[in-house]
């Protein structure tokens, strides 16, 4: 009969302990973490539909294995469906000269080239500009972390966008924007690394936009120098 008192009475204690831990207020960093991402989010949203209102001047750098290859430009702005629209501007490119098998040769290399471009092309769309959909799932997740630097607090994402991914955002408190970027990722296989570092900046209005994003595939021996510039607004639908 004893043992059975007591062990009514420990599991007693138990179930007490827990209803009063399930009471006790989150730690001061959980909640200070709430209150940073719902800034961020905040601020992230509403940047978005500011810059709706713009087109601007896209230009590329490509870097390979230390060469640097022709920029290229493209007019962009956002389309009806929220995604960003791209032309191309500048002369067209030219078709290679020489024998035929070496005309082959480079269309092939060329070929490959353009497709590795569309796929950094498509992993930037990911992480530029932050999504605040893709956050909160994030934060729901229980995989955002604080990390306070002064003036600035930077908001680590794991998982953001790809699985082993991670996405570090430094948020200036005063300005309520995003100062910058940065991300380590990978292509379609995780072995194929790639960082991201985009510094971030903002127009007249207030708007805050990517001013250049830093792309390196070390695997590959490629640099993407993505610079935005000449922003204007532009008018309805």
């Amino acid at each position: 009969m004893t043992s059975k008192a007591t062990t009514i009475r420990t599991s007693s204690m138990i179930m007490a302990v827990a209803a009063f831990a399930a009471t006790v207020p989150a730690p001061a960093q959980n909640s200070d973490l709430q209150q940073r991402f719902a800034a961020v989010k905040q601020s992230v949203a509403a940047n978005q539909q500011q810059l709706r209102q713009y087109q601007w001047l896209e230009t590329t750098q490509l870097t390979l294995k230390g060469e640097a290859k022709p920029a290229k430009q493209s007019l962009c702005q956002y389309g009806p469906d929220g995604t960003v629209q791209k032309t191309p501007i500048g002369p067209p490119q030219e078709p290679p000269s020489g024998r035929r098998m070496k005309q082959r040769l480079i269309a092939k290399k060329t070929e490959e080239m353009q497709q590795y471009m569309g796929q950094v092309k498509s992993l930037l769309g990911m992480y530029v500009p932050p999504d605040s959909e893709k956050m909160a799932q994030a934060y729901r997740a229980g995989k955002v972390s604080l990390n306070p630097a002064g003036a600035t607090v930077n908001l680590v994402f794991r998982d953001y966008a790809q699985p082993g991914d991670q996405m570090t955002l430094s948020f200036d408190t005063a300005a309520r924007k995003i100062s910058s970027v940065n991300v380590s990722t990978y292509m379609d296989n995780p072995k194929d690394g790639v960082t991201l570092t985009v510094q971030m900046a903002s127009l007249p209005d207030g708007t805050n936009y990517a001013q250049q994003t830093v792309l390196d595939a070390t695997a590959k021996k490629i640099q993407v120098t993505t610079t935005n510039s000449n922003y204007q607004k532009r008018g309805p639908y």
